[in-house]
């Protein structure tokens, strides 16, 4: 590499050792709270030392800087719509009774023999429901933790198979944030990256729950008072009905007629109110005399628009069972958002200062064949995940790095962000410094490494992005 170009190289490296010494300050400080303010501040700062390099020393205008700015805010706009609308649904699902439908049908079929492959496949099932592993670790995840202890299960063990779970789900969802992130920055329509991500997400998947489902199987117990905790709150709570299940089929045929993300999301949120206002008429009228007194069209308008914007919570008399209930609504995707902007700031200065291209340079040579540019992609993902501890800036920055690579070899950017997903995303919640790490162990009260082993499909999942592009299968070539 040529004197000038070593140079820039190292300078790149300064505003990414600025927002790692950052990030690692505001860990120590805040915890896992670091995610709702404090990292968006060293995003900033580093952005700043960014775009301060870019225009002291290569003579860049500032002018380069904010078409980079509104090109990278502009790609996302439709994203942080859809991020407002998941919160939506967050909240019109719970209330209308959709979500705890879903827990009381599934938690019933647990048994001793089969307990880590259900509890691994109801994790999925709520996550792909609620579009957030964080809420499924938190709510199902705790009573099935607590289910595992009864039944004579490790800590360890339970608390990897709802993390494998939680994080399948939260990956294929279309309601997940990190899935509509990692599909819009890299400009794939939403449904067609969650598609693509099947040809590595079920073999991995399905490895899971072959080895949970062997691991379940040399256990024996009775099942755990803590189910009919669960079945009773939520069905004195809410009124359980199986024509809640219209709901969600309703959105997986709009899914199938494959529909817009945005007209999926929002007429999922208008069936959800109105099943709320059919089957939980109580519940909306508590919210809305919360809010305004007057006619009963007043109170249940008032009620059903706070279950969609507003973050919600209800008493349901079980101290376990009220997190289960609560909602973020589109309030609760505000912080989200927040990190999104803070970090397209950033990826707009590297890019208009051209930092991206400097370090892109060093890993063109590991990116000249196809097994090479997947697996330096999933590799950096996950290093991310541990250098930065954020599964959001290790999105943005993996894709950013390696968007010109893959247009130049003429890959799909489909492959990039289903890579990015199969590393970014998954070992996210691996590393015990990671917001994701912190969060779940502080959750589940089983540190990182103790649950990391059993962690079956975010392991996996990474290394089939690797073997399914060594084999090449359903990976196109756009041109040569």
């Amino acid at each position: 590499m040529e004197a000038g170009k070593t140079t820039r190289t190292l300078w790149a490296f300064v505003p990414l050792g600025v927002l790692i010494g950052l990030l690692a300050l505001s860990i120590a400080i805040f915890g896992a709270d670091s995610i709702l303010g404090p990292s968006q501040v060293a995003l900033l700062a580093a952005a700043g030392v960014a775009a301060a390099i870019g225009m002291l020393r290569y003579r860049i205008p500032w002018k380069e800087f904010e078409d980079a700015l509104k090109g990278n805010v502009g790609s996302i706009g439709s994203a942080v719509i859809i991020l407002l609308l998941i919160g939506a649904i967050s909240g019109t699902w719970m209330m209308s009774g959709v979500v705890p439908a879903f827990v009381c049908y599934g938690i019933k079929i647990i048994s001793p023999k089969v307990f880590l492959l259900t509890a691994c496949v109801l994790c999925a099932i709520v996550s792909v429901m609620t579009g957030s592993s964080w809420t499924t670790i938190a709510t199902v995840g705790v009573a099935l933790l607590g289910i595992g202890r009864a039944e004579g299960f490790s800590d360890a063990m339970t608390a990897g198979a709802i993390i494998s779970g939680a994080y399948f789900g939260d990956k294929v969802s279309p309601l997940s944030d990190t899935t509509v992130l990692a599909s819009s920055i890299n400009r794939v329509p939403l449904f067609d990256h969650i598609k693509y991500m099947m040809v590595t997400t079920i073999p991995s998947f399905t490895i899971a729950l072959i080895v949970f489902t062997f691991l379940g199987l040399s256990h024996s117990g009775s099942d755990s008072g803590q189910i009919a905790l669960y079945t009773e709150t939520l069905t004195s709570t809410f009124h359980i009905s199986p024509w809640l299940m219209v709901v969600p089929l309703i959105t997986v045929i709009l899914i199938w007629k494959r529909l817009p993300a945005l007209v999926v999301l929002a007429l999922s949120v208008v069936t959800a109110a109105i099943a709320a206002l059919i089957f939980q008429p109580d519940i909306i009228r508590r919210l809305g005399e919360g809010i305004t007194e007057g006619s009963a069209t007043r109170i249940y308008f008032a009620g059903t628009v706070e279950s969609i914007y507003n973050s919600v919570s209800l008493d349901t008399g079980s101290e376990v069972v009220n997190p289960l209930v609560a909602t973020r609504g589109m309030l609760g995707m505000l912080n989200t958002v927040f990190l999104i902007l803070s970090a397209m700031c950033f990826g707009a200065a590297l890019k208009a200062s051209g930092m991206i291209a400097d370090l892109a340079r060093l890993l063109t040579p590991l990116t000249k064949t196809r097994t090479g540019l997947v697996s330096s992609t999933v590799v950096t993902g996950a290093s991310l995940n541990g250098i930065v501890s954020d599964q959001y800036l290790s999105i943005i920055l993996t894709s950013s790095l390696y968007g010109e690579n893959f247009d130049k070899e003429g890959y799909e950017r489909r492959l990039l962000s289903r890579s990015v997903e199969d590393s970014s995303t998954v070992t996210s919640p691996l590393f015990l410094w990671s917001s994701c790490g912190m969060t779940q162990a502080t959750i589940l009260a089983v540190p990182t490494l103790i649950y990391a082993p059993y962690c079956l499909f975010n392991i996996l999942s990474p290394l089939m992005s690797i073997l399914i592009a060594a084999i090449g299968f359903k990976i196109k070539r756009e041109r040569l």
